[in-house]
């Protein structure tokens, strides 16, 4: 998983890889800001789902010659597959979307996670709030500004429409303001991977413990304590002591940088699997004393850098791993020799990214970098052999519809046929694998030359590099690039 470079302007280094860093935009330890949400009120921007049309001035004239031409002048727009002509400009159509706001970040970043919260499950109601984590990559100049984000996003309102105007009504709250508020922790290195768990509470009136474990640059695994920061954004005049912001542990065991790291689901108590560049991965384990142990035997045999780690959703002992050899492995912690249980080669190029569906437990997505991203059914894995040539079996589905490689993958956590997926080439697309047309049924689609059926939603994004559903808020996505985008369709 390659890293956007990150130089200062200013210095007349290089920018973000094809694109602009976001404005400083320093928030103190308690600062409030406002979200930087182009999508509130003009539909101009970049960052959404778009389509290709002719500019028009806004005179009752030309707006009655568009919509008599609607038909001619408007096409869906495939990033990476069609240009501009002369004239043209991207809009979007906001009357797909049910919410969109997007806000900016001190620093971009390169991962985050979602925090369930008390405020319910199935949420419809708007406006909505929610809580995250996400760690910074600072500029490599200034890395000492890097730091651990806890987020509350608060007042995220639906999409205002004509029907909406029509019976409006004086709901303050309907009309909100998206507000940001952060906490921060400081860090001394880019997080490359965040990943959250909350410990159940032992006692129903207070908050579950929730822990962090982040991969840094500098190879090390941080694991924090942010329940005081959640618990600031809503008990005011709560005060974050130094203390609090240190590590409850710092892991040394890496002897290179990596990016993946998973928290066990069924490990009640804390258990973490974290792997790096060098292809060695470690189980390490919260004991009685809230302190931590690491295995001393790593787990190996990966040929290349392990880019993801994933326990499995349904059996306690058992994680997968993907890699930049172009395998997947599946490993139970249980083996003494330390080697994987089951070996495939899943792709000719790095696969950088995997989901393991928690609905249906022998299915497996896999990205790679060759932009591929294909859906694999464990069940047709067979266990490893004497021979030295990892197992090729034929994925269930596979898309090549993205022309950059796969940064995110992840499925819905209700549905186990709708998949989210993040790409290089600025698009975070919604899939549902249960559609299936026919020749015969193609035709009559409608739809984009070279478009899978399957396919669902396109949103553009500026750097996309990872995508989460909201496991609260049915259909909300967001996703981290540039910005932070946070979304709902119609169609999902």
């Amino acid at each position: 998983m390659s890293k956007r470079a990150a130089e200062d302007h200013e210095d007349g280094g290089v920018p973000l890889k094809g694109g602009e860093r976001p404005e400083d935009a320093h928030l103190e330890d308690d600062e409030v800001g406002e979200f930087e949400d182009e999508f509130e009120d003009e539909y101009e921007s970049e960052d959404e789902i778009i389509e290709a049309g002719v500019d028009g001035r806004p005179d009752a004239e030309r707006e009655e010659e568009e919509r008599a031409a609607m038909d001619v002048d408007q096409q869906t727009f495939i990033v990476g597959r069609h240009k501009l002509e002369p004239g043209q400009t991207l809009a979007p159509d906001p009357s797909t979307y049910e919410m969109l706001h997007a806000l900016s970040t001190p620093w971009p970043c390169l991962s985050f996670d979602i925090i369930k919260d008390n405020l319910g499950n199935d949420r419809k109601t708007f406006p909505a709030t929610m809580y995250a984590v996400a760690g910074t990559q600072a500029d490599s100049k200034r890395e000492k500004e890097n730091q651990l984000m806890v987020m509350k996003f608060s007042g995220l309102s639906r999409m205002e429409r004509e029907q909406d105007e029509e019976d409006s009504s004086d709901d303050e709250d309907e009309d909100a303001d998206p507000i940001l508020e952060s906490k921060s922790i400081p860090l001394t290195s880019t997080t490359n991977r965040i990943r959250a768990y909350q410990l159940p509470a032992s006692d129903s009136s207070r908050p579950p413990t929730t822990l962090t474990a982040s991969m840094t640059e500098a190879g090390q695994v941080l694991i924090h304590d942010i329940t005081p920061h959640l618990t600031s954004f809503d008990i005011p005049g709560t005060i974050i002591t130094p203390q609090q912001n240190k590590p409850l542990s710092t892991l040394r065991m890496h002897k290179s940088e990596g990016y993946a790291v998973d928290w066990s689901p069924l490990v009640t108590t804390g258990k973490l699997v974290t792997g790096d560049n060098d292809g060695s991965i470690y189980v390490t384990t919260r004991t009685a004393g809230e302190g931590w142990t690491t295995d001393s035997r790593p787990f190996t045999g990966h040929t290349g850098s392990v880019e993801e780690l994933q326990w499995s959703p349904s059996e306690r002992n058992v994680f997968a791993s993907a890699s930049s050899d172009g395998t997947i492995k599946v490993w139970d912690v249980r083996s003494k020799s330390r080697t994987a249980a089951l070996t495939v080669q899943v792709s000719n190029t790095d696969v950088n990214v995997m989901s393991w569906s928690r609905q249906t437990t022998h299915l497996l997505a896999s990205g790679a970098d060759d932009g591929v991203w294909a859906v694999w059914d464990l069940r047709q894995w067979k266990p490893n052999t004497s021979s030295s040539t990892p197992a090729k079996p034929t994925p269930v589905a596979s898309f090549d519809f993205h022309k950059e490689q796969i940064t995110s993958v992840e499925w819905h956590p209700t549905d186990d046929s709708i998949v989210a997926v993040a790409a290089g080439d600025n698009t975070l697309t919604l899939w549902d694998l249960a559609v299936e047309l026919d020749d015969e049924e193609s035709k009559d689609t409608g739809g984009v030359s070279g478009v899978p059926p399957q396919l669902l939603f396109v949103h553009y994004m500026e750097h996309v590099k990872e995508c989460h559903w909201h496991p609260q808020i049915p259909g909300c996505v967001v996703g981290t690039g540039d910005t932070f985008n946070v979304f709902k369709t119609i169609s999902v």
